[in-house]
């Protein structure tokens, strides 16, 4: 396997590894514009564009962090895709503890609860059977924070933890 060095891709190979700046996420839905009404109520966002088969929302910042998009008919979530996507929330466990009370109310299908070692997570899903993360980190030096994933085996051990309401 060829080496990199962070700054140039592949050793040796021409070009620049990406910087990321942001991301987005786009999902194949069954229906885009009851989805987009579920993540309005769900996770706050806001629609900020739409078409015929498809939805653009945001969390406010940019023009989009969400594209949904209409999938084909008869089109059922598989083995394969994506796994999840993470949220990471900022206000620490308290927070994480009052988003899942808010997912609990709302009936929201929540998957698991977990520990990684280096945060708390809260896996929950969308009308789709999308899978998502809100997670609050515990520990924030990202160079410890690797060292753990490492030892720890990218751990998501089950925990319970007690939802807060509002």
């Amino acid at each position: 396997m060829p080496e990199t060095d962070g700054s140039t891709g592949t050793r040796g190979a021409p070009g620049a590894a990406p910087v990321i700046a942001r991301t987005h996420i786009s999902l194949l839905v069954r229906d885009p514009e009851a989805s987009a009404a579920w993540f309005e109520d769900v996770l706050g966002m806001k629609v900020t564009a739409r078409g015929p088969q498809w939805v653009f929302l945001s969390f406010g910042r940019k023009h989009h962090d969400l594209a949904l998009i209409r999938a084909e008919d008869g089109a059922e979530q598989g083995g394969l895709g994506l796994q999840h996507y993470g949220l990471e929330i900022e206000g620490g466990v308290d927070a994480l503890r009052r988003l899942y009370g808010m997912l609990l109310t709302k009936g929201v299908t929540v998957v698991k609860t977990t520990d990684h070692a280096i945060g708390l997570g809260v896996y929950f899903e969308d009308p789709d059977g999308n899978r998502f993360e809100f997670f609050a980190e515990t520990v924030v030096d990202d160079e410890e924070a690797t060292r753990l994933l490492g030892e720890h085996q990218a751990p998501s051990r089950t925990i319970d933890l007690d939802p807060l309401y509002s």
